[in-house]
Parts: C-alpha cells; structure tokens; sequence
C-alpha cells in the first residue's frame, strides 16, 4: 500500500516603503493612515528625522500605534511583528532601549495631530441609523477608567480617587470624548486628571459641533450655562434634566410637552414613564424628563424624542471597546507623563482607524447597521495583517480596501435585540455604591414590550399651584400678559403669606429671565416668555 504526498508552493507579493521605512505600516489600516499623510503630520509638527538612519520618524508613528495593537507585548515583541512579514528586506534589530528613547523623541504632537485629523464623522446621510431627521445624532460623555501605572511621576499628574473603602489602586484619566452615536466613530476627545469634571472637559469640544449635529448627553450636562454654550454652536441637544429640576411651565403643547426657558435659552420639557416588560416577565418602570431646542411638536413628537434618547447608550459601547476590547483592561504601560499622552492618543487613533474600516466594510452591505459589525472581528483582522504585512497599500483599481473589511463583512452580527440588565458596579473598591435595591434584573433579559406614557402638564393655575409657586404666579399674570403686577397684588390674589419670601422669589425669576422688573416691586412677563398669541397687543 503506498501513499503519495502532493505539494503545492504558494508565492506572495508584498509591497512596501523603500529601505528604512519598509517596517513602518500598520498592515490593512495603513490605507487608513497612509504614508503622505504621516509626513504630513510630521512636517506640521517639526518632528521629521535630521538624517534618515535605522529608525526613521514615520515608521516610530506606525510603531507605537503597533504598541496599541499589543498591549501586552514589550517593545522587541511589537517590533518583530512589525517586520514578520517582511522576509528579505534588511531592516535592522533595534534594542529596546533604542526603541524607548525613539518613542520619547517623537512625543505626543504627531500622534495628537493625526488624531485631530482622522476625528471625523464617519457615516454618510444614507447610512442606517446615522441620522435623526437632517441631523447627525452625537453624544458627549466620560470613562474614568483607563487606569496608569502607580509611579511618582504619574501620581503628581494625575493623583488618586479616595472613595468610602479608602484610595484607588491607581491612578486614573479622566477621558471626555464627542462620539458619533451611529458609527461609534469618535469627533474629538479630551482627557487629564480624574479630579477634572466632565463638563468642564467637555467644554473644550463644543467648537466641534455644528448646525448639522444633535446632541445627546446625560444629566451630567444639564447645566444652564452648559446648555447655552451648546445652543451657541447652532446645533441642537435632547439632554435629560436631573430629578430635582423644575422648569417652569410656559405654554403646554398638544402632544404633552411644554416650553420653559432656562437663562433667556428658549427649550421644550419633555416628561414620560417609560415601561418595559422583560422576557422574565418583570415590569420596570422609569421617569425622564428631557431638556431639547427641537419647539414644533408636529416634525419631532414627544414619543419620537423619547424613544430616540436611546441611541446615547451608543457611547457606552464606544467605551467598552477602547477599555476592554483594544485595552483588554490593563494598565497604560507609559511610566511618564508625556508618554502617557502620546499612548492615549495613539490609542484613540488606532480606535478610530478600526472604526473607519468597519464603517467602509459595513456600507458595502445595503442596508446593514453599522451596530452589526464585531469591533472583535475588526481588531483581531487588523492584528492579522500586521503580522503578514498585508494590504499594506490599496490595490491598483483605486478602491479603498483591506482584509478587514472582509473579515468584518463575513462575520456580522445578527440584528441587536432590545435588552435590559443592571448596571453592575464590578470593582471592590469603586467610589460607586451598589445599588441593591435595583429593580433590573442582574441577567441580561430580553425586552418583550416598552410603553411610553407622556407625562400631560396641566394647564389650569389651580392645577399648576400643586406643581409649584413659580408656575402659578405665570399662569396668573398671563390674564392680562402685558400689564405690570405689583407683587402685593399678586401676594393677595394667590393667597400668599409670607410675602418678603415672596418677594425674594420674583426677584430670582426675573435673573433667570421669566419677569421683567418695570419699577419697585412691579413685575410684568418677560417678552421672550408670552406666548405667538399673545404679542399682538400692548
């Protein structure tokens, strides 16, 4: 009996840059960042290499955003990836001290620049879920998770949390990102000191919004100066208003929402309980009230609004794939503070790159969400070609493509199901405090119905005096809206007893710009608070 042993010989072409830049790419998504727009970074921040040597300055970007790639591999480690593929081209063996010190030449510039470059949307009009109406759907919100090696040098930037168990094992950044919610796509970002509030960071990228965005944020942005400075930008927000706020109710529209105005800055209220029913058969039941500058009820229902918040989640799961996903959760590996800058921005670069391939992967697929597309499959694709030097340059026809883009295409997700589960507090030692009365279910549930029940303002003054003193006073001087009430008169005909209060109240209304003060103690409506019917006469 015999047996015979065929063999076939497989040849494969790589191309790359010349001499000693063969080893700088990033496989696939080098078409992504290609080797002009590297330079072009290079040059804009004077950090291009005085003589061209072992280790030139474009290939020290694609390696230490080949460190992000493999967060657990020392410097040797990543550079023999980098050159696997590239078998007969000379291309040196650096040390790792070589390695450290040409990564501490090059600085956190270049990377910040490139990001500031690639921090684009990335969905087109057409792509599903993308868009509300004409609006691109973005969201604001922090992670105070990426955690720093506990050394001196990085304690002084960056200190501890204490929490009620004492000090946090290390140091954290607080990071702020603007997030595209239907790509996951990332338009700028911000981080520092944990100590550093969201708002205040994401402050520095409000000139990143435009008239085309609507905003979708938490209650941790509900603040009045915050939303002003939104509003400034000409984009519009749906932001959910914190538990203790009381707008002040200026004219109830048909669909339940109301106007109010917050520091001159004309909004809509929306209240609902929202119920959902889960697989288990549980019922959880939930209030918001949402804050958005979108006035006409009729193109943009209150139901529309509500159940459009959902899509803020979106950034939670940006978060996840940065800390978990690319990071597999461990600590930052720079040991100094510049270092620890450029390793953020390389790892929010290498984020947004993978981004964009599985973007260009997913609208190839009519239809196609781009939630159904694996940041898993993505990154483990990207990892692949670094390693075999592959589609490190587009093909001849010009069309932008890579083996991520496959890879991501053949292993779509199913389309998401509509999901509940508790928001776990996973850390010992977290400043969070459990919350063991939770009504959701530890287990992820499937959710089998969600009734949005908006929540009818009324629109009596009797009615409103059980909401509040502020909206019973305006209900009341909208019986003659453009004559001036003395705050006696008002005191009386409201039954008031204690009118010095009274008085100090008007007085804050007319700062929050709801009153106009005509003369001592004298009060009539704002201008900007009567209502379309009510500005015809004088």
């Amino acid at each position: 009996m015999s047996s015979q042993l065929s063999t076939c010989t497989l040849t494969r072409t790589t191309t790359v840059a010349a001499g000693a830049f063969a080893p700088g790419h990033l496989g696939g998504l080098t078409q992504h960042i290609p080797f002009e727009l590297v330079d072009n970074v290079l040059e804009e921040t004077k950090t291009v290499q005085v003589r061209v040597r072992t280790l030139p300055s474009r290939v020290g970007i694609y390696f230490v955003l080949a460190l992000g790639l493999f967060p657990s591999l020392g410097y040797r480690r990543v550079w023999d990836k980098l050159v696997a593929g590239l078998s007969g081209i000379d291309h040196g063996l650096p040390s790792e001290a070589a390695l450290r010190q040409w990564r501490r030449r090059l600085g956190p510039e270049p990377i910040e620049a490139l990001f500031d470059t690639l921090a684009v949307p990335l969905a087109r009009p057409t792509t599903t879920g993308a868009c509300y109406r004409r609006w691109r759907t973005v969201a604001f919100d922090g992670c105070s998770s990426l955690k720093a090696p506990d050394l001196p040098r990085i304690r002084a930037l960056l200190g501890k949390v204490r929490h009620h168990w004492g000090m946090s094992g290390y140091p954290a950044l607080r990071l702020t990102v603007l997030c595209e919610t239907g790509t996951r796509g990332l338009l700028g970002a911000v981080f520092g000191p944990s100590e550093n509030g969201e708002t205040v960071q994401a402050a520095e990228l409000l000139p990143r919004l435009t008239p085309q965005m609507l905003l979708l944020a938490d209650r941790a942005f509900d603040g009045d100066a915050f939303l002003r400075a939104v509003s400034d930008t000409g984009s519009q927000f749906l932001i959910r208003l914190c538990a203790h706020r009381r707008p002040a109710v200026l004219a109830v529209l048909p669909d339940g929402s109301y106007l109010t105005r917050f520091r001159g800055l004309r909004v809509r209220i929306i209240e609902a309980d929202i119920t959902l029913t889960a697989s288990n058969g549980q019922r959880i039941t939930g209030h918001y009230r949402l804050a958005t500058t979108l006035l006409d009820h009729r193109h943009d229902p209150a139901e529309a609004l509500i159940r459009l918040y959902h899509e803020r989640w979106e950034i939670e799961s940006a978060f996840y794939s940065l800390r978990h996903t690319l990071l597999t959760g461990r600590v930052l590996r720079s040991q100094d503070p510049r270092g620890l800058e450029q390793e953020v921005w390389a790892l929010l670069t290498l984020y947004q790159v993978i981004r964009m391939a599985m973007v260009e992967a997913v609208e190839s697929v009519p239809g196609a969400d781009p939630d159904r597309a694996s940041f898993t499959v993505a990154l483990q694709a990207a990892r692949d070609q670094v390693i075999r030097a592959d589609h490190i340059l587009p093909p001849s026809s010009g069309f932008t493509t890579s083996g991520i883009s496959t890879a991501v295409r053949s292993a779509l997700l199913p389309p998401r199901r509509a999901r509940t589960s508790a928001r776990k507090v996973k850390c010992p030692t977290s400043r969070y405090p459990a919350n063991p009365t939770s009504e959701h279910s530890l287990t992820s549930q499937n959710v089998t119905g969600l009734a949005v029940e908006i929540r009818i303002q009324p629109t009596s003054s009797a009615e409103h005096g059980r909401s509040g003193q502020r909206n019973q006073v305006l209900q009341h001087m909208r019986t003659s809206p453009h004559r001036p009430w003395h705050a006696r008169e008002l005191a009386t005909a409201l039954a008031l007893a204690h009118y010095d209060s009274f008085c100090v109240q008007l007085s804050r209304w007319t700062r929050e710009g709801l009153l106009e003060k005509t003369a001592n103690a004298t009060y009539k409506l704002a201008p900007e608070c009567l209502l379309p019917t009510e500005t015809g006469g004088a």
